[in-house]
């Protein structure tokens, strides 16, 4: 067990697609004497990398599910999570960052901030993580660190601080320059194992001086010290590098080191630097919201491991014996065979088997203290849950998590393949919370997802883990409807039936509402509706949100105020009123002007220049809007914002156009209203299936 907080850290490799997060994490794992060879990302060699242990993961060569491991470097011990750089995938980045104390964020020194940086990006600031930028892939054709710096700026709004300079560039890329220590730094060996300090190159010299004055520059911003020491001419290491650390855990800057680890070159730097610069569990703030007080107060958890337990699972799979729960401790000690309780349901539950992961292997351990990461066996909870040794009652904030935007229907051929699909599903949904299980009018199973990617690997998964054939129907998009003006209602809900009967009236309007997905406001005065019906009021009102009355799609941005109405002493009640307002919703939605919305993705195609008014003919065919197109020599990076329902198939199509040169990713970025003649051809559909 590891006590001395300092000496632990807990970080994430993060990255768009293909930036080479996982040959990092290799190369890391390498140098700190966790594997004893180096392997390629796809298993050329039969093997594959460490942290890509799913056969699916080598055979695609992406990383699909995130994956733990933990290594000691310079006395100290570091817990890593590698993350998926797909967008399908991105519950994996979500909820890495939800327990990470320091973040890695890589790029490709040629293609710089990609479409899936902004997602990180935006990740990392939603969970205030301190990050280091690590510009990868310097031996590339193309690859210009400085305009990667310039893009950080200007494009994630980050304060990137250059500390090192490339020596040579593409095919001539040697080593880095040490802008701190004034040193040249080769990496030498059959895989780079031996850091060799020389003398800075002359022919850099000049350059070097300069970057280290514009380095000193921005960190002495945050640093008293530093400027004082400037002054006085007196600038050492320690100096700089509690600036830099200090600006960093503020989130002030960004500390942006160069490399590439696919030759070995700039590893080892990056790890001195996640030591140097990145928090320890002390350093970063900790709350959980207090179940036993009645605003849900929050108060502070402290990593301390002689505290009461306080721990959060953020990540399950279902493995070989059973459930493996990962789980952050970030208040106490977790011991074998103590009793932890959850604190949504109330059970307690037996820590069994207790293991450090080390991406599909365990290494069994009697105890884990606060800021480590552990996993444990046979735990029934869901993803976010919260425990404790039962004197708390607390619960960490949870992860957010996107809706699914596309959906497909699966019809199993057999009974044997209706019963295993019933346990994937089961499986799946409990360990991805982005991946959902319904029905469709037809009473087909729908699964939803992020995207074909993520679909089309859980439907693979599900024919090799569970021995499942099913036929999938043609993606189908998550449509959404909403009103596009205010509309009043007055409602009366009247039924006499002899005996008591049933009476409530409900006045107000609804109108659009773009900062939520719903709000339902009371604003009625002098008790015309009784407070005890008001809930009633608003519970009849949700129900009528999951399926609209234009194409049956669920409704969004709609609030709902309710100013007046009226009570009977014997007729009202709490079904009365649920009855009003879903007669009062029906009949103002159809005034609302109702409008479809559709999901827009934000598209991202990179590809050779020579192909660039090709790739732009595939998006402007696609109902496509262009947001920026950049072209850099050889390279050419279109982005775009495309509706999700003209996306099917274009993979076929980019290939087709640029002869394979060219790939794409995309993501959600919003929902915008279908175009008038796409809408009209909605609702004939709709009609048709209702008719069917």
């Amino acid at each position: 067990m590891i006590k001395n907080l300092d000496s632990i850290r807990n970080i994430g490799i993060s990255a768009h697609i293909d930036s080479g997060k996982t040959t990092l994490t290799e190369r890391i794992l390498f140098y700190t004497d966790r594997v004893h060879a180096i392997h390629e990302v796809r298993g050329k060699d039969g093997v594959g990398a460490k942290m890509d242990s799913m056969e699916l993961e080598r055979e695609r060569g992406i990383t699909i599910a995130s994956a733990a491991t933990h290594c000691t470097w310079d006395n100290h011990h570091v817990n890593i999570i590698d993350t998926p750089g797909h967008v399908d995938f991105t519950i994996e980045v979500e909820r890495s960052l939800r327990v990470l104390d320091g973040a890695v964020l890589v790029l490709c020194a040629v293609a710089g901030v990609q479409s899936q940086s902004f997602t990180v990006d935006r990740q990392m600031n939603r969970y205030k993580v301190p990050r280091i930028a690590f510009v990868n892939k310097c031996d590339r054709t193309g690859s210009n660190p400085k305009r990667v710096r310039d893009q950080l700026r200007e494009k994630l709004a980050q304060n990137p601080v250059l500390l090192q300079l490339p020596i040579g560039l593409g095919n001539d890329f040697e080593g880095v320059i040490d802008l701190i220590g004034m040193k040249a730094l080769h990496f030498q060996g059959d895989n780079g194992e031996t850091v060799a300090e020389s003398e800075i190159p002359a022919e850099y010299q000049a350059e070097a001086e300069e970057a280290r004055e514009e380095m000193l520059d921005a960190v002495s911003m945050f640093s008293e010290e530093l400027m004082e020491a400037m002054l006085e001419e007196n600038v050492t290491e320690d100096v700089v590098n509690k600036a830099i650390r200090e600006a960093t855990l503020s989130l002030q800057m960004t500390p942006v080191l160069l490399g590439s680890a696919y030759k070995n070159k700039g590893v080892q730097p990056l790890l001195d630097a996640v030591i140097s610069y990145l928090p320890n569990p002390a350093d970063i703030e900790n709350n959980a919201i207090d179940l036993n007080s009645d605003d849900e107060a929050e108060i502070a958890i402290e990593s301390d491991p002689d505290k009461p337990v306080v721990a959060l699972a953020f990540k399950l799979e279902d493995g070989r014996y059973g459930q493996l729960t990962y789980m952050r401790v970030y208040q106490g000690t977790l011991s074998k065979d103590t009793t932890i309780t959850n604190t949504r349901t109330g059970k307690t539950t037996r820590v069994g088997r207790l293991v450090r992961m080390h991406s599909d292997e365990m290494e069994d351990v009697t105890s884990a203290a606060a800021g480590d990461i552990v996993a444990i066996f046979g735990m029934d909870c869901h993803s976010g849950d919260t425990f404790t040794d039962g004197s708390l009652k607390v619960a960490m904030t949870s992860i957010h998590v996107p809706n699914p935007v596309i959906s497909l229907s699966v019809n199993p051929v057999d009974n044997k393949s209706q019963i295993n699909l019933t346990k994937a599903l089961q499986r799946f949904t409990k360990e991805d919370p982005t991946f959902q299980v319904g029905s469709n009018e037809a009473g087909e199973t729908e699964i939803h997802g992020m995207g074909e990617l993520q679909l089309d690997v859980y439907i693979e998964r599900m024919r090799r883990e569970y021995n499942v054939e099913v036929e999938v129907s043609p993606p189908q998009v998550a449509y959404r409807e909403t009103v596009s003006q205010r509309s009043d209602f007055d409602y009366t809900h009247k039924k006499q039936t002899g005996g008591s009967g049933q009476y409530g009236r409900v006045v107000g309007y609804l109108e659009p509402f773009s900062d939520d997905e719903f709000e339902f406001v009371d604003e009625t005065k002098g008790g015309v509706i009784p407070q005890q019906f008001v809930p009633s009021v608003e519970k009849g009102m949700r129900s009528m949100l999951p399926k609209g009355r234009k194409i049956g799609a669920p409704v969004v941005n709609v609030r709902v105020i309710v100013n007046d109405g009226n009570h009977h002493a014997v007729d009202s009640s709490q079904v009365a009123f649920e009855e009003a307002a879903r007669g009062a919703w029906r009949e103002a939605y159809d005034r609302g002007k109702p409008r479809i919305l559709e999901p827009i993705m934000r598209v991202n195609v990179e590809g050779p220049s020579e192909f660039s008014g090709a790739i732009l003919t595939t998006l402007m065919q696609r109902r496509a809007q262009v947001t920026g197109q950049q072209e850099d020599g050889v390279l050419s990076t279109t982005e775009a914002e495309v509706p999700l329902a003209e996306m099917f198939g274009y993979a076929t199509a980019l290939r087709s156009a640029t002869q394979g040169k060219a790939e794409f990713t995309m993501e959600f970025s919003r929902y915008l209203p279908v175009p008038n003649a796409v809408e009209e051809e909605l609702i004939a559909k709709a009609e048709k299936a209702k008719a069917s």
